[in-house]
């Protein structure tokens, strides 16, 4: 059944990310181009997940649990890491230069175009690597600007 859910969830991500245009690096570029010819579709598919999300979490959360899990697993408050700052300029850098961020990346791996396949293997790649860096042990003190990610781990 988590599988069959599991499926049915990434079928319907899929679907929102196609439907929407943002599988398609132009439509990501343009958004990114605020001086320019600047496309803010990227803002309204954004505004529906984030209106859709605040809705249903609140009546989510009320439940004492999941419909197929024992507990909720919730983000737990952390400090921002140097870590933290560094991989999300890489991935910010990354997704303006390519256009692409990890889903509509896979969603488009069904066109099997060759800039595609690279492009989706290249991440991978990239991931490992940075598994293989974070595993590694820091220099990099924390800072201690904590964030709260609004909903209590303890649910």
């Amino acid at each position: 059944m988590k599988l069959a859910s599991s499926f049915a969830c990434g079928l319907l991500f899929g679907l929102g990310l196609g439907i929407s245009g943002m599988t398609q690096p132009a439509k990501i570029i343009a958004f990114l181009d605020v001086t320019g010819n600047w496309d803010p579709s990227l803002v309204f598919v954004m505004g529906g997940a984030v209106a859709v999300s605040f809705v249903l979490f609140a009546l989510i959360l009320e439940r004492p649990a999941p419909v197929l899990a024992s507990r909720f697993h919730l983000p737990e408050k952390k400090p921002i890491s140097g870590a933290l700052i560094g991989g999300a300029a890489t991935f910010g850098v990354g997704w303006g230069l390519s256009g692409f961020c990890p889903g509509p990346a896979l969603v488009s791996l069904v066109t099997a175009r060759p800039s595609i396949v690279v492009f989706v293997a290249s991440m991978g790649v990239g991931l490992a690597l940075g598994g293989r860096l974070k595993r590694e042990p820091r220099a990099n003190p924390e800072i201690t600007l904590a964030v709260s990610h609004g909903a209590s781990a303890a649910r």
